[in-house]
């Protein structure tokens, strides 16, 4: 039995997952990864770092993050509490998608995951509180390779569905996109 299914999106490369839990009086289990099933998308990679994060007040947006080559990293971005609106932008020199951005509405409840590869920056907002995250990065984090870009840039025009009500001073820093911008050689 799968315990995963992959759905692909308009933007290449980006994945969803659909995890399907086994449930019974008691509640139900749920397989959050499986390099096996996974086999196609992980193409050789391996999952090197988990991170957690939690954020308490609805309407906080985080990100949108990256890290450029040579350590660019693939993401499998999982809601284990409350409900976010999970956001990947398409980063790759070339791509036909450019500077497009999909997003997923990500909950405990939807068992949602989103699979996000190398040259996609990705950020979320919180859409209720107490809002608690789980990452599966195939790349350990590097400060020295840290990008990002402002999630309120107008030429990227993320709809986010709340007001945001919180930002960090690190996101809020973030530059706009200007012309000269002509993606991400992976």
């Amino acid at each position: 039995m799968n315990h995963l299914t992959i759905t692909s999106t308009p933007l290449a490369g980006l994945a969803i997952l659909e995890r399907h839990t086994l449930g019974d009086a008691r509640g139900y289990f749920e397989r959050l990864f499986c390099s096996d099933e996974l086999q196609a998308l992980l193409a050789g990679r391996t999952i090197v770092q988990i991170n957690h994060s939690f954020t308490a007040q609805a309407g906080t947006v985080r990100g949108l993050h990256f890290q450029y080559p040579p350590h660019a990293e693939m993401k499998f971005v999982h809601c284990l509490r409350g409900e976010v609106f999970d956001v990947a932008v398409d980063l790759r020199k070339g791509s036909p998608t450019l500077l497009q951005w999909h997003a997923e509405v990500l909950s405990a409840d939807n068992h949602k995951t989103l699979v996000i590869p190398e040259g996609f920056a990705h950020g979320f907002q919180t859409l209720t509180n107490d809002c608690e995250m789980l990452y599966l990065h195939t790349a350990p984090y590097h400060p020295e390779a840290e990008g990002g870009l402002h999630p309120l840039d107008p030429r990227l025009n993320v709809g986010w569905p709340l007001p945001v009500s919180q930002l960090s001073e690190r996101d809020a820093s973030h530059p706009w996109i200007n012309d000269a911008f002509e993606g991400l050689v992976l």
